[in-house]
C-alpha cells in the first residue's frame, strides 16, 4: 500500500510540471503587451517607450523565456503570484484569499446538496426500477442535464426571487438564504449525474452472485440493500465524488457571475475582461492543481476501501 502511494505521489510531479508550463505558455501567447496593459489599468496618462521599457524591466519581462518561467514557478510554490495589475497595492494571493472563502462556501453547500439528494434518490430509483418514481426521476435527469447552469440560475432568480420574493437574488452574503439559489444552481447538474451513477451501479450489483447467496441465506432485504448492494455500488463512485469537488469549485465561475457572488469565479471573469494576467495565471494553475490532488487523494481512498484493488497490488 505504501509503495502504491509513493508511486502515485511521484507520478503527479510530471503532471504538475505540465500544468504549470501550459499555464505559463498559454498566458504568454496572448498578443497584448503585459507592460502596456499594466500601465493602462493603472490609468497612466501618457505611455512612452521609456516608461514601457522600465515597466517591462520591473515585471521581469526582459528576462529570457525559461528564466521567467522558472522564476514564476519558484514564486508560485511559495504562493507568490505577483501583484494584480488592477490593484497594484494588493498581491494576487490576497485577491485569491478574498474570494476563496465565498467560493468554498458556495461549492461546499452545493456538494452537501449533491450527496444528500442524489444518494437516496438513486437508491430508490434502483429499488423501484421502472416504477413511476424511477421514470419521473429519469425524466428529471434528462431535462436538468440539458439545461445550462446560467439559464437555470436566471430562471430561479426570476421565479423564486422576483415573482415570489422568497430569497435574495444575488450580491453580498446576507446569511444562509443568499446561498440557497446559487448552490442549487451549481448542484443541479451533479445531482442528475450521481443519481444516474448510483442507480446504474446498484442495478448491476443486484445481478451479482453474492446478492443471490445473501437471499438464500435468509438475510434481511434491508441489510442486503444497505450493507452489500449500496456499499459496493458506492465503491465505484468514490473517484467520481472526489473529482466532483474541484469541478464544483471551478464550475462556480458561471453561477457566481449570474448571481454576482463575490468569489473566485467572479474574480477570474473580471480579470479576463481587465487582462489582469497574474490573477488569470494563478486561477488556472490553482484549478489544475486541485484536479490532480483530488484525483490522487480519492484514488488512494478507493484502494483503501476496496479489498479487490488492494489484493491486485499484492
Amino acid at each position: 500500500m505504501n509503495k502504491y502511494i509513493f508511486k502515485r505521489v511521484i507520478g503527479i510531479i510530471p503532471l504538475l510540471f505540465a500544468i504549470s508550463l501550459f499555464t505559463f505558455v498559454f498566458i504568454n501567447l496572448i498578443p497584448s503587451d503585459p507592460a502596456e496593459v499594466a500601465l493602462r489599468l493603472n490609468k497612466t496618462p501618457v505611455i512612452t517607450q521609456e516608461l514601457l521599457e522600465k515597466t517591462r524591466e520591473d515585471l521581469g519581462l526582459n528576462d529570457p523565456y525559461w528564466v521567467r518561467y522558472l522564476n514564476w514557478v519558484t514564486d508560485a510554490m511559495k504562493f507568490d503570484f505577483g501583484v494584480s495589475y488592477v490593484r497594484p497595492s494588493r498581491t494576487v494571493a490576497q485577491e485569491i484569499m478574498t474570494g476563496l472563502p465565498n467560493t468554498l462556501m458556495l461549492s461546499g453547500l452545493s456538494f452537501v446538496l449533491v450527496i444528500v439528494l442524489s444518494l437516496p434518490i438513486g437508491f430508490f430509483c434502483a429499488i423501484y426500477k421502472d416504477s413511476w418514481f424511477d421514470k419521473l426521476m429519469r425524466g428529471f435527469i434528462f431535462i436538468t442535464t440539458a439545461m445550462p447552469a446560467y439559464w437555470v440560475g436566471l430562471m430561479l432568480m426570476w421565479i423564486v426571487s422576483i415573482k415570489m420574493a422568497l430569497l435574495p437574488t444575488s450580491g453580498n452574503y446576507e446569511g444562509f438564504k443568499s446561498l440557497i439559489l446559487p448552490s442549487v444552481t451549481v448542484a443541479l447538474t451533479y445531482i442528475s449525474t450521481f443519481i444516474r451513477l448510483i442507480r446504474n451501479n446498484m442495478i448491476e450489483n443486484m445481478k451479482e452472485d453474492y446478492v443471490l447467496y445473501a437471499n438464500v441465506r435468509g438475510l434481511k432485504q434491508r441489510n442486503i440493500l444497505l450493507k452489500h448492494i449500496l456499499r459496493n455500488s458506492l465503491h465505484t463512485c468514490v473517484v467520481a465524488i472526489g473529482m466532483s469537488i474541484p469541478q464544483l469549485i471551478s464550475g462556480t465561475i458561471v453561477v457566481e457571475n449570474v448571481f454576482a457572488w463575490p468569489g473566485l469565479g467572479t474574480l477570474c471573469i473580471d480579470s479576463i475582461f481587465n487582462r489582469d494576467y497574474p490573477i488569470i495565471q494563478a486561477y488556472v494553475l490553482l484549478i489544475g492543481v486541485l484536479f490532480i490532488v483530488f484525483n490522487l487523494l480519492f484514488d488512494i481512498i478507493q484502494v483503501m476501501i476496496d479489498p479487490k484493488l488492494r489484493r491486485g497490488m499484492e
